[in-house]
This record gives C-alpha cells, sequence and structure tokens, in this order.
C-alpha cells in the first residue's frame, strides 16, 4: 500500500490507495473474481469473524474497489468509504442504513429527481415520514425538523438550477437535534467543496459524472467516520448488495488521475460560458456559482473554492425556444448525463424532473424554457460559436 498522508491532492489522485500485487504493475490490478480462497478452514473462520483483514466475497469488497474508496477517503478527507453500483445506490443506501419506521427524513427539496424519489416515496413505504423545504432558508429547516427526525439530506450546488444551501448552518442544526446530515456533492465536486470539512456527517457521490468524467461507466461511492459506517451501512451493505462492479472501480480509478485537469479545464470553460450567456438578450437569466448574478455569490465564495462544470439558464419562449435552441446545437450533445469530457444539454422539465408536478417544478424555477449545460473540454470558442447560433436559431 502506497498511502502517504502527506501527499497533496492531486498526487494522491494518481498513486493514493494504490495496491500491488507480486508482480509489480504499474497500472492499478483488475481483480476480477467473485470469492477468495483461504490456507485453511481456519483461516476461513478468522476471515468470517474479522479477525483476519482480507477480502471474503467480491460483493462485500474486492482489491480494486478498495483501492478506489482508498483514494476516494484521501480525496474527501473521510475515515471510510463504501463503493456502490451507481449514484443512486449510494444515496439510497445512505439514507436507508440509518432510518426505520418512525423516523423522519428532512430534505431540501431541490434535489434530482431520482432522489426526491427515494425520500418522498419509497421511504414512506417503509413507515419513515418526510418533509421537504426551501434548502436555502434556514429558518424553514428549523421549523421542520422535528424529535423523530434521524436524517437531513440536501444537494449543493442543486439539480438542475445550482441553487445552493449552507452546509456548515445545516449541519449544526442537524447535530444540535441529533440527526446526522448526508450530502450529494456531486455537482461541485470533491475539489471545490468539502462537506466534511464543513460539518456534515456523509457525502455521497454519483461517481458516473465527473468522476468517471468520459461516458464509460456507472459508479457511486458513499463516505464518512468509519464509525458510523461499521455501526449503520456496514450491514445493510453486505446484505443489500449495491457493490459496484470491480471493473467500473478500475475505469473510476484511472478517471480520478485526471480529474483535476479535467474539472479545471471545464470550470475555466463554463466560467467563460456563464458570461457569454449573461449577455444575450434571447436569454432571460442565467444560474452560475461564483458569477456576480447569482443571488448566493457570497455564499458560493464562503463553502466553494471553484464554480461549477455547469450551467442552468432560461431561454425567452419556453419549451419551444427552449427545444429549437436544443436541435439547433451541433458540438453540444443533448443528455441529461453530466460531468462529461463532452459538453452535455438537457432540458430539465421534460427528462430529469419530468415526474414532478407542475407546481412542484415551479416552486423549484424549473420552467419550460429552462436549459441546463454542462460544459466539456472542447474549446471555449467552438463552444461559445455552437451557443450563438442555437440561440439565433432559437427564434
Amino acid at each position: 500500500m502506497t498511502i502517504d498522508h502527506n501527499w497533496r491532492e492531486a498526487t494522491n489522485l494518481v498513486h493514493g490507495g494504490t495496491q500491488r500485487s507480486a508482480f509489480g504493475e504499474t497500472s492499478e490490478a483488475l481483480f476480477l473474481t467473485q470469492g477468495y480462497l483461504y490456507d485453511s478452514a481456519e483461516a476461513a473462520e478468522a476471515r468470517f469473524k474479522g479477525e483476519d483483514d482480507g477480502f471474503i466475497y467480491s460483493r462485500y469488497g474486492n482489491p480494486t474497489n478498495a483501492m478506489f474508496e482508498q483514494r476516494m477517503c484521501l480525496l474527501e478527507g473521510a475515515e471510510d468509504a463504501r463503493s456502490t453500483a451507481s449514484g443512486m445506490a449510494a444515496v439510497t443506501a445512505a439514507i436507508g442504513c440509518q432510518v426505520q419506521a418512525g423516523d423522519h427524513i428532512l430534505a431540501a427539496r431541490a434535489l434530482f429527481g431520482s432522489c426526491r424519489w427515494v425520500v418522498e416515496k419509497l421511504m414512506p413505504r417503509y413507515g419513515v415520514s418526510c418533509t421537504l423545504v426551501d434548502g436555502r432558508d434556514i429558518e424553514a429547516w428549523k421549523a421542520a425538523i422535528r424529535p423523530e427526525t434521524k436524517v437531513l439530506f440536501l444537494e449543493t450546488p442543486t439539480n438542475p438550477t445550482l441553487e445552493l444551501v449552507d452546509i456548515r448552518a445545516v449541519a449544526d442544526l442537524a447535530h444540535e437535534n441529533g440527526a446526522k446530515l448526508v450530502v450529494d456533492n456531486v455537482f461541485s465536486t470533491p475539489l471545490f467543496q468539502k462537506p466534511l470539512q464543513l460539518g456534515a456527517d456523509i457525502v455521497v457521490y454519483s461517481a458516473t459524472k465527473h468522476i468517471d468524467g468520459q461516458g464509460r461507466c456507472l459508479g457511486g461511492v458513499i463516505l464518512g467516520d468509519k464509525e458510523w459506517i461499521d455501526e449503520n451501512l456496514h450491514d445493510y451493505f453486505r446484505h443489500t448488495g449495491p457493490s459496484l462492479s470491480p471493473f467500473n472501480a478500475w475505469n473510476l480509478l484511472k478517471g480520478l488521475e485526471t480529474l483535476p485537469v479535467r474539472v479545471e479545464k471545464q470550470t475555466a470553460n463554463a466560467g467563460q460560458l456563464a458570461d457569454f450567456l449573461a449577455d444575450q438578450d434571447k436569454v432571460s437569466w442565467i444560474s452560475y456559482p461564483g458569477h456576480a448574478s447569482h443571488p448566493q455569490a457570497e455564499l458560493a465564495a464562503r463553502q466553494m473554492t471553484g464554480g461549477s462544470t455547469l450551467i442552468a439558464f432560461e431561454l425567452k419562449g419556453g419549451k419551444q425556444a427552449a427545444f429549437a435552441f436544443e436541435n439547433a446545437l451541433k458540438l453540444v450533445g443533448i443528455s441529461n448525463n453530466l460531468g462529461d469530457a463532452k459538453s452535455l444539454i438537457t432540458h430539465p422539465a421534460t427528462t430529469t424532473h419530468k415526474n414532478l408536478s407542475d407546481e412542484d417544478r415551479a416552486a423549484l424555477n424549473i420552467s419550460d424554457g429552462l436549459l441546463r449545460i454542462s460544459v466539456g473540454l472542447e474549446d471555449v470558442n467552438d463552444l461559445m460559436e455552437d451557443l450563438g447560433q442555437a440561440l439565433q436559431a432559437s427564434g
């Protein structure tokens, strides 16, 4: 094992957590195996009793997955982690492992559609109630918390409008009431925001997004302190089986090696595109953390060290204009994914948030003219030219 806690972030993302086999391979090894052999019956017994730290079954743990988890811990500043088959597996496990019938979940209403489904629809089936609040308003959080509240859940910046939630304020409220705060940190990436340092207890990622960053595979990860994972997540994870494929873990390790280079360039591109879009007559408004027009620019400066690779913007002319704009794009692809090396755009009202009611979408400022662009690694001038000609074609 080559973990050195004195290494800086970029070095850890290349070398952290690496375990080499007897062959001394340069690249991390890919262990495609379901099970493991023991030297004796006594060794098997010791392994199952937890007296030996070796692997038992790849649903529980795998050497390639372990390298990915260790590298993510170094990046996030976490004590322990579990990798999962997808980002939604991470969200569901992080919440579900610590609640039972009679408990209450308090969440920000601005969530990815599937995350809202988990807290609003799935958890109540098992007797766990849920309240959604305006995540920007700490007084709304305070008014809604209950003695039986066990989990507070938020994402910041939010999907798709890039609203911000004050992580430290919500974490303090959670701890004052004996609850845990779970933060979905996908939009900011672990490079630009450190929720654990701001008081959060658990951080989740869809590693499918920036961590892979090249459209290759699904993955997720849950990070927190070792005590919480041992007492809450460990058994849930072992018995419900949301485990990550070792092949995907290997891809994600490769993605981590280039994460800073990719995200910094994508963010620089996004900042320039945000300035460009803000000056367009056909654009009603933009939302980009760090841009002077963002209503929470002060909070962005306080808890984030960079903007984002994503921009939300509304076109005048509603759905007709938005669809015409998307259909006219020649370089930017239409896709609900994000964080990719290729620039991608989606219309949230008809894709990621289509299952919300009209009233819920209106409350989240998801209009028929809203578009969300995930900015890639292309030359920013080519991107501006593509957006410019699409604006002309939008009518």
